[in-house]
């Protein structure tokens, strides 16, 4: 087809896509490629073939497949509090149903569960570049836990709060590695609550519950 003059009209070039919209994209297949094939099998080259992009340049938006991991993770959390109120992990006892029903949604996205505890695993590691992360993560998520334990009771001292956080921190992150070995011996949101559940019980019980390990000794 011509145009009126005779000539062939110009092709219309679409406006290139900003940084951000760019780094979006690839964020969104990278979480796909490692939801279905997993962190380790999903290669930086099928996330590149999705967007159009070369493995040279999602490199240039993200520096490396961990770099990259971490934006998926990062996105993540993002989307799980994107509809709460003021975007923000809530506090008191509804932060411990939200963490529950962050078990259950991490059931239907494997690959990312299984990017996470590699990435957590590797990060104890000597100059991992993603133990930065990992550890301010840990730190920001102990203090939150520790002040919803304190807004379900004031009496609860600090440091049994953030004992409480710690524990929980570490039941969620071990039985989602029991869950990745095998999802048939482990479900996943209703073995969280549990957990969960019985370190809220012993540390609103305070010092005077029951202590049936009692002082255990040096081996």
């Amino acid at each position: 087809m011509e145009d009126e003059a005779g000539a062939p009209p110009r092709a219309v070039r679409r406006p290139r896509p900003s940084t951000a919209e760019r780094r979006a994209e690839i964020l969104r297949a990278a979480a796909r490629t490692f939801a279905a094939k997993g962190y380790r099998t999903g290669s930086l080259a099928d996330v590149a073939e999705q967007v159009g992009m070369t493995h040279a340049g999602v490199l240039h938006h993200f520096g490396s497949k961990e770099q990259l991991l971490v934006a998926v993770l990062e996105h993540r959390d993002r989307e799980d509090v994107r509809d709460l109120e003021g975007q923000h992990i809530p506090g008191g006892l509804e932060l411990f149903r939200h963490l529950v029903r962050t078990a259950r949604a991490n059931t239907r996205r494997r690959g990312i569960v299984q990017g996470y505890s590699v990435l957590v695993g590797e990060s104890v590691t000597a100059e991992h570049p993603a133990r930065d992360w990992v550890t301010h993560r840990f730190t920001v998520l102990r203090g939150e836990i520790a002040d919803a334990v304190q807004a379900l009771d004031a009496r609860v001292p600090r440091d049994a709060a953030e004992r409480a956080a710690s524990a929980v921190i570490g039941v969620m992150d071990g039985l989602q590695v029991q869950w990745l070995l095998d999802d048939d011996a482990v479900d996943l949101p209703d073995a969280t609550a549990f957990a969960i559940e019985a370190v809220l019980a012993a540390t609103l019980a305070g010092a005077g519950a029951p202590r049936p390990l009692g002082d255990v000794p040096d081996a």
